[in-house]
């Protein structure tokens, strides 16, 4: 007997033409009544393919036979994915689907903007005729600035080398290698972005680490006149901040996305050049792509067990979670800590214990803490592949058993530096008694400290003072310190102190410690 599938939306049609010639599918469409009221002629769902209909936990018990919820788009925040896994239902979204619409968008902002086009336009339909008033720019051989190059990234790379920009771009996880590839000039400092380019185009997540960041100071190293372009997410950029530097710098700005997606005025109707309806996603194409990846993604599930895009993937039996949490906190400590800025070259892992059958699964959550645009939804497979793209290589290297390190994760990150050489830094971690520990730094062995909350590290010339330097330090700026790991390396020539500490750390009180002590390594992480 075919499977019902409930498509509540305003879907291109392909999705319900797939389906149906798979010929294990009948399929209902209709984007006029509620999901709930649907459920009363449709409980034997089994899959719903939706957009940005809400799907709670109301609607899910509607539904008693509902096995999958497919998102025709990457977000996926409308859907109660937690209480679906709770169900045994399986979440999927079509990450990438819309990436080529975005960056197309970018483009058509510049352009309209560069030429003056929105308001030549209502010009001349009221009859005037101002062509020295609307007298523009070219974009062709400007510098485009490009925060994050993930898909959208790259795909606005190859469509502005058709007007012969030059792309300059920062994304700590793409190597040096790849961008060279794509024509790309990589930057070791996201401030060089700022300072050199005519357009900025934003294409990074929101979170707690990026919202904001787009501040005053960037601002004040932007060129008279450059232009910012946000498509990507309302909260990354200081609006108040930027309200002043456009009065100040004549800086252009370029919207589509707001902080939330509806009706009514805009906080930034005062600032925007161009201001759109969040229209990045809203081609025919993009429709197309993401109803035809959904259909298919949905066949492969059912029919191959292939969830390449679940996103609230259930742990396999016999993985502790704990272990999942595990390798992307290691991953994130190492690459904020000790290579924040520098070009990853190659991430290598090694899995010791009853965890060496689940090394393929924890190389998602290891590829999610060095690129936060990455979703956890995919698999091994699909995090690997994300790694190639970015041009770094990936390997999992063979246990020596004998090491009798019990059930623990090393995690070695190997980086391109700012001086053009190879480093490489190393974390070791594992479970106990339930709680998270990092195990060894570098040759710092026997730590055991659990990585969570606020984290100061310095690696420094052994001599003695140098703890109550930092404690003395520390102290002036208020910062309590809650626990303390200081051991030698194996010579005793180094020492590494590592501080949990009560808040965050100043990069000015990092940088002033680092001085006084001529730390090697300096640095205060959030996990």
């Amino acid at each position: 007997m075919p499977k019902k599938v409930l498509i509540p939306t305003k879907l291109d049609a392909v999705a319900r033409e797939t389906l149906e010639a798979n010929g294990g599918y009948s399929v209902f469409q209709d984007e006029s009544v509620d999901l709930l009221e649907l459920a009363k002629d449709h409980a034997d769902a089994h899959a719903i393919i939706v957009r940005s209909e809400k799907v709670t936990s109301e609607v899910i018990d509607a539904f008693p036979a509902l096995k999958v919820v497919v998102r025709a788009g990457a977000g996926y925040n409308t859907i109660d994915t937690d209480y679906a896994r709770q169900k045994g239902i399986d979440v999927m979204n079509t990450p990438g689907a819309n990436s080529n619409a975005v960056a197309e968008e970018v483009i058509a902002l510049m352009m309209a903007h560069a030429r003056h086009l929105i308001p030549a336009d209502k010009s001349c339909r009221e009859g005037q005729w101002e062509k020295s008033v609307f007298m523009g720019s070219e974009i062709t051989g400007k510098t485009l600035g490009i925060l994050g190059l993930g898909h959208i990234g790259q795909l606005l790379v190859k469509r502005a080398s058709g007007f012969d920009m030059k792309v300059i771009a920062f994304d700590p996880i793409v190597s040096s290698d790849r961008a060279k590839d794509m024509g790309v000039e990589m930057v070791a400092d996201f401030k060089e972005i700022f300072k050199r380019a005519d357009y900025i185009s934003l294409h990074i997540p929101e979170n707690d680490r990026t919202r904001g960041m787009i501040n005053a100071e960037l601002f004040g190293l932007m060129k008279e006149g450059a232009v910012l372009i946000n498509c990507a997410r309302a909260g990354v950029v200081n609006e108040d901040d930027l309200r002043a530097a456009k009065a100040a710098k004549k800086i252009g700005f370029l919207n589509d996305v707001y902080p939330k997606d509806e009706a009514g005025d805009k906080p930034v109707a005062d600032i925007a050049d161009i201001m759109l309806p969040h229209l990045g996603a809203s081609t025919r194409e993009a429709n197309f792509n993401a109803a035809k990846y959904a259909a298919d993604q949905l066949i492969a599930l059912d029919e191959r067990g292939i969830g390449t895009a679940i996103v609230n993937r259930d742990m396999p039996a016999g993985l502790d979670p704990a272990y999942y949490e595990l390798a992307f906190a290691l991953t994130k400590f190492c690459r904020e800590g000790f290579s924040s800025n520098a070009q990853l070259k190659l991430v290598e892992t090694t899995v010791y214990g009853g965890l060496q059958k689940f090394a393929e699964w924890l190389v998602v959550p290891i590829v999610a803490a060095l690129d936060r645009d990455f979703s956890r939804s995919l698999d091994h497979k699909g995090a690997e592949a994300h790694l190639s793209s970015m041009g770094v290589d990936y390997t999992c290297r063979d246990a020596d058993e004998d090491k009798g390190y019990g059930n623990s994760i090393t995690i070695d990150l190997t980086v391109h530096g700012a001086d053009q050489t190879l480093h490489k830094a190393s974390v070791r971690g594992t479970v106990t008694e339930g709680n998270l520990m990092i195990s060894r730094i570098n040759d710092f062995d026997r730590l055991y400290v659990a990585p969570e909350g606020h984290i100061a590290c310095f690696i420094y010339e052994d001599r003695p003072g140098v703890l109550a330097e930092i404690s003395a330090q520390l102290a002036s700026a208020g910062i309590n310190i809650d626990d303390v790991r200081n051991p030698h390396s194996d010579c005793g020539r180094r020492s590494l102190a590592l501080l949990k500490v009560n808040q965050a750390v100043p990069a000015a009180v990092i940088a002033s410690i680092r001085d006084k002590i001529h730390a090697n390594v300096a640095f205060h992480v959030a996990l």
